[in-house]
């Protein structure tokens, strides 16, 4: 009996605390300010010139409930939310019906959220993934349903959630799937775009057609649930044939919102920003963004790689004396794939990780003509196995060539031959010096470009030898401003000096040996057939293995960088090999149409010289071929130059 009337009395306290404690919430939301939930979370977006390219809730194409389609309302509260016009916010049963699925279940496999909570965390909630957060989300729920109408709510819900392919609200994907204002939107078409913003990348039809209609029959039969259609009307809806316009009738670029997704990538890190925007009534955002770049790479993109194809590409423009990104591409189109490949993915770099060994090769005293043997050569390394890497179409020199024949050829047996002689610490040094994060292994394969690494973080890398040095921070935002033009954060640039000049100088002139004449002879330039269209001077290189190709060049004033391949990791054809050429070399052109040149002067400390260029040692006075070279004071090569094979037998313990 006393157990009984112990549990009767904490029963009571319980209840009691729970009606004081809604009470005292109830009085506290009625005295506080009314949320703004119109102009909360408004997000603009500008680019470097101040031009307006990204409008986020803040839409001219808001519309009232009422002329909205009876369809998109009905779906849209019976599929997310069928007791929302009765509850307060959070529907309890709902909330312990997916606890118990999940928990029987051990997956999550069942949500929740109201549509009152969807709305509180797109208007407010973006960029925060705490306990602290989801506090907020309930606390942001309870303001707007004590501070607004169920309609008025729904309204906002509409006209605010992301329905795919950068369409935020109701007005804006009805336009853009059926070229229909939402109003005039039939019970297909309205099950259709109810469907998408449970995950826009999945069920949007112009990604996958299939299922899409698999999730408008979802759709259909919970209006059929809930007695709103009748079995006939949900048939004839799912038969009916729909006309999805799609990209026809975009009116923005359709790579522009991968710039867009990189930019809020960017703010989340951003930590002067207050987590609830509702403190900010909404953000400008200034960016680093050259939509001329942005244009530029796009079409080049559009004109070198077939539509009808699978395979995918990432490229990014930067200026490499500070980081600042000016155009930004994460496939070929958005609205079919918005999966940010330039920012999220990680792939074999091939060759392009090349200049990092090199320039860690002038670190210890390597110069342009210093020679290692081209031949086929098996490696005996010390854990008792053998490694024997292939040039390319196994093309070998028989004969000892320079440093910069190496990389005009791209040379795998030079370059396993410098990483092993140097000790397979200085290449992974030189790489974590100018920005490379990716795991690298200690492996020697690993010049080769075996390791997967994201084309944002080689941009980076590559900035270093750029700039003459400096390693620099890539980023996307210059300044951000709240509703009323208070400055929330600023870019402070970010300029460290990890490299030495004049050796960068030497690695970015040896780096134009890739589409120099000069070098013919057993071999050619990897990109010779791209020379008789530049008309600037580049440092560059590519990248290949049989899944990737990359081609990253630059000058002082610009760089870029483009990956072509499939995300299935699907071989390349052989054809399919000269995309990433084609468009860095018409994007670089096109940007700097008319600009100087941009190339580097010579530093106090490097002297230069004519030498044969294939075997690195002095031109002779009636040579048939001799190249200009650069080279440390002290450092030129006489006649009497060791090739390096000898030292390297002698000298390595593998």
């Amino acid at each position: 009996m006393k157990l009984l009337k112990l549990l009767r009395n904490l029963l009571i306290i319980i209840i009691v605390f729970f009606l004081l404690f809604k009470a005292g919430t109830y009085v506290y939301l009625k005295v506080t300010p009314k949320l703004e939930i119109d102009s909360a979370n408004n997000i603009l977006l500008y680019d470097h010139d101040k031009n307006l390219f990204f409008r986020g809730n803040e839409s001219k194409e808001w519309v009232e409930l009422k002329d909205i389609s009876e369809y998109v309302i009905n779906s849209t509260v019976y599929t997310e939310d069928k007791h929302f016009y009765s509850h307060n916010g959070f529907d309890y049963l709902r909330i312990l019906k997916a606890g118990l699925t999940n928990i029987t279940s051990g997956e999550t496999k069942q949500g929740a959220s109201t549509i009152t909570q969807q709305y509180a965390k797109n208007l407010f909630l973006n960029f925060d993934k705490t306990w602290k957060r989801k506090w907020d989300e309930m606390w942001y729920t309870m303001k707007i349903e004590n501070s607004y109408s169920k309609d008025e709510i729904l309204e906002g819900y509409l006209n605010t959630i992301n329905y795919g392919h950068g369409m935020y609200g109701v007005e804006n994907a009805a336009n853009f799937y059926f070229n229909k204002s939402s109003k005039e939107l039939d019970l297909a078409e309205a099950a259709m775009i109810t469907g998408i913003p449970k995950s826009p990348s999945n069920y949007s039809p112009i990604v996958d057609f299939n299922t899409a209609k698999k999730r408008q029959l979802l759709v259909l039969d919970a209006l059929v649930a809930n007695k709103i259609i009748t079995e006939e009307e949900k048939n004839q809806a799912y038969q009916e044939q729909l006309h999805i316009v799609g990209e026809k009738n975009i009116k923005n670029s359709s790579t522009l919102m991968y710039f867009h997704d990189a930019v809020l990538e960017e703010l989340e890190t951003i930590s002067s920003i207050p987590k609830s925007l509702n403190d900010t009534k909404g953000l400008k955002i200034y960016t680093t963004l050259d939509s001329n770049a942005q244009n530029i790479l796009e079409e080049n993109i559009n004109h070198s790689i077939p539509k009808e194809e699978q395979i995918q590409t990432a490229s990014v423009m930067m200026n490499p004396s500070n980081g600042a990104i000016l155009a930004l591409v994460g496939g070929k189109d958005y609205n079919v794939s918005s999966f940010n490949r330039a920012m999220d993915s990680k792939r074999q770099v091939g060759s392009t990780m090349k200049p990092y060994l090199y320039y860690a090769a002038l670190e210890n005293g390597f110069t342009s003509s210093t020679s290692f043997t081209s031949e086929q050569t098996t490696f005996n390394l010390s854990n008792h196995s053998t490694y024997s890497p292939k040039n390319n179409n196994d093309v070998y020199g028989n004969k000892p060539i320079s440093m910069a024949a190496a990389i005009a050829y791209s040379e795998n047996i030079y370059a396993v031959k410098t990483h092993l002689f140097l000790g397979q610490d200085a290449l992974i040094n030189v790489a974590r010096k100018v920005g490379i994060q990716s795991n690298l292994q200690k492996i020697p394969s690993l010049p080769l470009g075996t390791n997967e690494i994201n084309i944002l973080e080689m941009a980076s890398g590559y900035s270093a030898f750029a700039n003459l040095g400096h390693k620099v921070t890539p980023h996307l935002i210059t300044r951000i401003e709240d509703k009323d033009g208070k400055v929330l954060y600023t870019y402070k640039e970010k300029k460290e000096k990890v490299l030495d000049e004049s050796l960068c100088f030497i690695l970015n002139n040896m780096l134009t040996a890739t589409y120099d004449k000069d070098y013919i002879d057993y071999n050619y330039p990897t990109a010779l057939s791209i020379a008789p269209k530049m008309t600037h001077k580049y440092a560059l290189k590519s990248g290949t293995t049989s899944t990737d190709n990359w081609n990253i060049g630059y000058n002082k004033d610009l760089l870029t960088a483009v990956w072509v391949g499939y995300d299935n990791n699907q071989e390349l054809k052989s054809s399919e090999y000269k995309y990433a050429q084609n468009i860095w070399l018409n994007s670089m052109e096109r940007y700097l149409e008319g600009k100087d040149e941009g190339w580097y002067e010579t530093p106090e400390n490097v002297s230069s010289m004519l030498v044969d260029p294939i075997s690195g040692k002095p031109a002779l006075e009636n040579a048939e071929k001799s190249k200009l070279m650069y080279f440390i004071k002290g450092s030129e090569p006489t006649d009497t130059n060791t090739v390096f094979d000898e030292k390297f037998k002698e000298s390595i313990a593998f």
